[in-house]
């Protein structure tokens, strides 16, 4: 299963003792009530301390729970190692499950087997979680219904296992601090990370300019040939960014709205300096583990505005807008955000698949310029191609 099949086979079961012993055997009720119902156990990646993944987390078998009224068993299709999911390991996330726990808050299971009571969710289904600290490092699983979310199974299976927070946090970026419209620009650092890539493509889909900013490497040029096959408009290293030559690339370029910030420090610095005129820049990661720095003329001069977000924050100040979760609106708007965001991201590679073929361009590397696409709406049928 993608990276958990590479977790799995990198991790082998070690002799428990004692209290360890006892935590193992506690972890299927302890981590969201442990995996699928049946007598020949499960395989999942735990942790009972934190620390370090390599020296923490560990493969067992874990006990089989019943399936309940309103229980869902599902099997994982797929399961990504995410930052987040280290740092919790680590315990330096926001969040602290309780120990022991499975690890990994994102994937994309298949509805194997639903409780009586059970509505909303059929066998055959494709659910992502629709919370943190599911633990989604295990081949099956048996949750409650209200933690699932169904999704379209038509959708590629990578795409489909990083939907719930990759994706999201890009679409909420873009729409919930900037008033954004067809022409206006972007500047992110970290543009090669899993929400730099969702930006990129949202953003085209949705007809803004984008400034792409990563880290100086070898295989440059081949890294900047796949972000813009992406729908990057520009690339920039962290040190071109630093160069007098900028100056005259924003005479032909407007100066950005919005900055996205998932590094911290001078980086951080670098994007507000080229922000214009009451921009804003949010932070929604720290990889450098720098501090954001701002200077007192950004404020008085510019009126530079410093914004935070976390989409599991997010989630929960929707999902208390109408509890339960699984109906009414908060639901559905949180649902439907997570499968737009995808179904953007399929969109916007048909559209760079079909002017390819019209062009005659078969290469990756030529750059499409970003245009508003008129996307059909959820529901319509669509010639898929081979893509």
């Amino acid at each position: 299963m993608w990276a958990l099949r590479v977790a799995l086979a990198q991790l082998r079961p070690r002799p428990q003792r004692g209290p360890q012993r006892d935590a193992a055997r506690r972890a299927a009720s302890s981590a969201s009530r442990s995996a699928a119902g049946g007598a020949a156990g499960v395989r999942a990646l735990v942790y009972a301390q934190h620390g370090e993944p390599v020296k923490v987390v560990e493969l067992k078998t874990l006990e089989l729970s019943s399936l309940g009224r309103s229980d869902v068993r599902m099997k994982m299709l797929a399961a990504p190692v995410n930052p987040a999911d280290i740092n919790m390991i680590q315990g330096t996330y926001g969040i602290h499950p309780e120990l022991p726990a499975i690890g990994g808050n994102e994937g994309v299971g298949q509805v194997v087997e639903v409780g009586s009571a059970v509505t909303g969710v059929k066998p055959g289904d494709w659910v992502i979680p629709a919370d943190m600290n599911l633990g989604t490092w295990r081949a099956e699983a048996v949750v409650s219904e209200e933690s699932l979310i169904v999704i379209p199974n038509d959708i590629p299976l990578l795409c489909a296992a990083t939907l719930s927070v990759n994706p999201c946090t890009a679409y909420r970026l873009l729409s919930d601090f900037e008033q954004l419209r067809p022409g206006d620009s972007i500047i992110q650092n970290a543009a090669n990370s899993g929400v730099g890539q969702a930006v990129i493509q949202i953003a085209a889909a949705l007809g803004l300019r984008t400034i792409n900013v990563v880290r100086d490497r070898p295989d440059l040029q081949k890294l900047t040939d796949r972000l813009k096959d992406l729908g990057a408009e520009h690339v920039f290293t962290e040190e071109a960014m630093r160069k007098p030559e900028m100056k005259d690339f924003f005479k032909n370029f407007p100066r950005p709205r919005l900055a996205l910030n998932c590094v911290g420090g001078r980086s951080s610095t670098e994007l507000m300096r080229h922000l214009g005129y009451s921009g804003t820049m949010v932070t929604y990661g720290g990889m450098a583990k720098q501090p954001v720095t701002a200077s007192v003329s950004s404020f008085i001069f510019k009126d530079i505005k410093l914004r935070g977000f976390w989409v599991s924050q997010w989630k929960k100040d929707k999902g208390t807008e109408s509890p339960p979760l699984t109906s009414g609106p908060a639901y559905e708007t949180q649902k439907n955000e997570v499968v737009n965001a995808g179904f953007q991201f399929w969109w916007q590679r048909r559209e760079r698949e079909n002017w390819r073929a019209q062009q005659g361009q078969p290469s990756h590397n030529h750059h499409i310029p970003p245009q508003p696409r008129k996307m059909p709406a959820r529901g319509e049928r669509v010639d898929r191609g081979n893509i």
